[in-house]
């Protein structure tokens, strides 16, 4: 009662006049005003509510997420709780994230085209949007036949930004996921931006070459047959089939498409990412936009 007093007269008096005539500690006043904005963070939940809460952020990553992303999600809901809480529960209600599955390799680099040098070296990092972007392509599987995904993923944020999906694995494939990333992106010709890839075919071909040079794109490419020179793309697919398409039917390649684009605007959403700080890529840009704002306003 002596905080709501408090809370009551806070804007006649200082609040350190009615914590000193109370008494009670202005520590504890401020205390009190945070469980009451938070009341979930601030209050111990016991197991079979905390299991509510792990069930729903569980069944909100379509079973995907394992303990680290499932408290992640959990803090980032308010829901202040222990990692080993979170790690000893889920197994009790038969709760885990889905395994890793082996896929089909799309990458051919048995040719005698130019290649270019490994400008990363798994330094998979870079300071600012449209600084470096990481090309990859894979094969998904359908009733009516295959199709294949190409993905420029943007490595600031690790955020999908060009992609395409035809039957074919051609050059048009890359091609066309490198001009929407371009158009969506609008990076300037002075950006000094590179383009990593594996050294398939496709990224080999004269056309793409010609046109990363028309971009003023600087190429890079990983080592033969080393797929963590391209962790991140690997990562984005992973995601993708596991959390999204494995377990599915893929009955047409029209449902195909629209799940696998629905997944790639999950994934720049709200997908948390551990290198991130477990935020989407989404967010981290936003957050970056935020801190540029704040910096230049008088």
């Amino acid at each position: 009662m002596k905080y709501a007093f408090i809370q009551r007269y806070r804007r006649i008096w200082p609040i350190t006049v009615p914590c000193r005539v109370l008494p009670t500690r202005v520590s504890g006043y401020h205390a009190y005003i945070a469980r009451q904005a938070h009341p979930i963070a601030h209050r111990y939940m016991g197991n079979e509510a905390l299991t509510v809460h792990i069930k729903a952020a569980h069944a909100w990553s379509r079973g995907a997420y394992g303990w680290p992303r499932i408290w992640r999600a959990l803090r980032n809901q308010g829901v202040h709780v222990g990692k080993q809480r979170v790690q000893r529960l889920m197994p009790l209600h038969g709760l885990r994230g889905k395994g890793k599955k082996r896929f089909k390799v799309t990458t051919d680099s048995n040719h005698d085209l130019p290649i270019a040098p490994n400008l990363l070296n798994r330094r998979f990092t870079a300071d600012a949007p449209n600084k470096v972007w990481v090309g990859d392509l894979t094969y998904l599987a359908t009733n009516e036949g295959g199709l294949f995904l190409a993905v420029v993923i943007d490595l600031f944020s690790r955020q999908v930004v060009g992609g395409s999906m035809p039957q074919q694995i051609t050059r048009d494939l890359i091609i066309g996921a490198l001009r929407m990333a371009w158009f969506k992106r609008h990076p300037g010709k002075q950006a000094g931006l590179i383009f990593h890839s594996d050294r398939g075919s496709q990224y080999a071909s004269k056309d793409f070459r010609d046109l990363l040079k028309g971009y003023a794109i600087t190429p890079s490419m990983s080592r033969r047959g080393n797929c963590w020179d391209n962790a991140c793309s690997e990562t984005l697919f992973g995601s993708l089939k596991v959390e999204r398409l494995h377990g599915q039917r893929l009955l047409t390649r029209r449902y195909a498409k629209d799940e696998t684009l629905t997944g790639l605007l999950g994934y720049n959403r709200s997908r948390l990412h551990s290198t991130l700080n477990y935020v989407s890529p989404m967010q981290f840009e936003q957050h970056r936009l935020d801190i540029q704002a704040e910096q230049a306003s008088p």
